[in-house]
């Protein structure tokens, strides 16, 4: 088990960007699948982005070409910058960690209950 602290968010006007960090404890950070959820109130969380071990990437249909994972192994810390943010984007952000199959390799590593290690969340507000 990892425990994920997440930083960044905030607030960004349509066409705007932010970044969200989100660092782990422990020695092992190498070794996990690192993701991004978002949830609106009163709606299922949702993948966003993962990134696997050796840096390979998979984004949600709805943020690709404007968001992006990476990670930094040597900080314990993984990114998502997002760039030209509309007011759709507008939901809480959440960092992941996992290290089974279905969150690392798996078509269904969009699906909340394949992670096993959460951030808090962050709250991303956009504005028209």
């Amino acid at each position: 088990q990892v425990q994920l602290a997440e930083s960044g968010g905030g607030s960004a006007q349509a066409g705007g960007s932010l970044r969200l960090s989100c660092t782990a404890s422990g020695n092992t950070f190498g070794r996990y699948c690192l993701g991004w959820f978002r949830q609106v109130l009163g709606l299922e969380r949702e993948g966003v982005a993962r990134i696997r071990v050796l840096g390979n990437t998979t984004y949600a249909d709805f943020v690709k070409g404007r968001f992006t994972i990476s990670r930094d192994n040597t900080k314990n810390t993984h990114y998502l910058q997002m760039n030209n943010l509309q007011p759709e984007d507008t939901a809480k952000y959440y960092c992941a960690a996992a290290k089974n199959i279905k969150a690392c390799y798996g078509d269904s590593w969009n699906t909340p209950g394949n992670w096993n290690n959460w951030g808090q969340g962050a709250q991303v507000t956009v504005s028209s």
